[in-house]
């Protein structure tokens, strides 16, 4: 039998989301490996399955394009909460969804006539062992020099379910990011590895960013990246609580709130939907 599947993207972050509520897919893994070369599949940055919950509305589980699984994605999780509404899985237009993560809570509004999607993300892990960072043990990384490839960088280490390390830069055109990228993921801070950021302050309330994703390389958006950008640079004095994060594929509205919780809000668009070949 073929599977059904849907393609969708935020900022340009696009991904292949089965609806697998009954169970059906045995190798997820490689089933992402399979349908997310961009030569020999369809192409996207990660497999996005529709699970049944026993804790929450539904259960996100996503694949990176190594067949790796990663605990979140911000884009990916609007994406799935316009994909479970759309198709009927649920009428209401806030739910709760189980993840590698914990249970969010993705709302759909509508804003200026688009459809968008306000992702409740929780509170940002700041705790070094908990990322995970080793070598500061309790301590919070913030703004502490790291060396890669014989250059010096000042990082900023945040989880947002998943691991993000943010530089701050003065220029991004200059950045080498398919050489830095993988340096940064598999330094040996970095346990589980690292998604990274680099990022250039416009001013309080504009951040321009550029994303190397674990198991993903770069691409052109990252939700929970953008969600820990935002609280590295409130964190070291760069930003208001409140801004916007420019992404190569588009832009994202972030809020660390007074509830420490971080919002995100931006669009999922659907790009076309077809079946898997057995």
């Amino acid at each position: 039998m073929a599977t059904a599947f849907t393609k969708w993207q935020g900022c340009g972050n696009d991904f292949i989301l089965v609806d697998d509520m009954e169970r059906r897919i045995s190798d997820p893994a490689a089933l992402a490996k399979r349908v997310c070369d961009r030569h020999y599949g369809i192409g996207g940055d990660g497999l996005i399955l529709v699970l049944p919950s026993d804790k929450a509305d539904f259960r996100m589980r996503i694949f990176n394009t190594d067949g790796s699984e990663a605990e979140m994605c911000g884009n990916g999780i609007r994406c799935f909460a316009r994909l479970v509404y759309e198709s009927g899985r649920t009428d209401k237009t806030a739910f709760h969804v189980e993840t590698g993560a914990g249970i969010l809570r993705p709302s759909l509004m509508t804003i200026d006539e688009k459809m968008m999607v306000r992702v409740d993300m929780g509170e940002p892990v700041l705790t070094a062992a908990r990322i995970p960072v080793d070598g500061f043990g309790e301590e919070r990384v913030i703004d502490q020099p790291i060396t890669v490839l014989g250059k010096t960088y000042r990082a900023t280490c945040v989880s947002m379910g998943n691991p993000h390390c943010v530089v701050f830069l003065d220029d991004l055109s200059a950045l080498d990011i398919d050489r830095v990228g993988p340096a940064f993921e598999s330094h040996s801070w970095f346990p589980n590895r690292v998604n990274m950021e680099f990022v250039v302050v416009r001013d309080r309330s504009h951040l321009r960013m550029r994303v190397w994703e674990r198991g993903a390389a770069v691409t052109l958006a990252c939700g929970t990246g953008a969600c820990a950008t935002l609280v590295a640079a409130v964190l070291n004095d760069k930003a208001e609580r409140a801004a916007e994060i420019e992404l190569d594929g588009g832009c994202l509205t972030v809020e660390w709130g007074k509830d420490n919780h971080v919002y995100m809000t931006g669009p999922a668009e659907r790009v076309f939907s077809g079946e898997l070949a057995e």
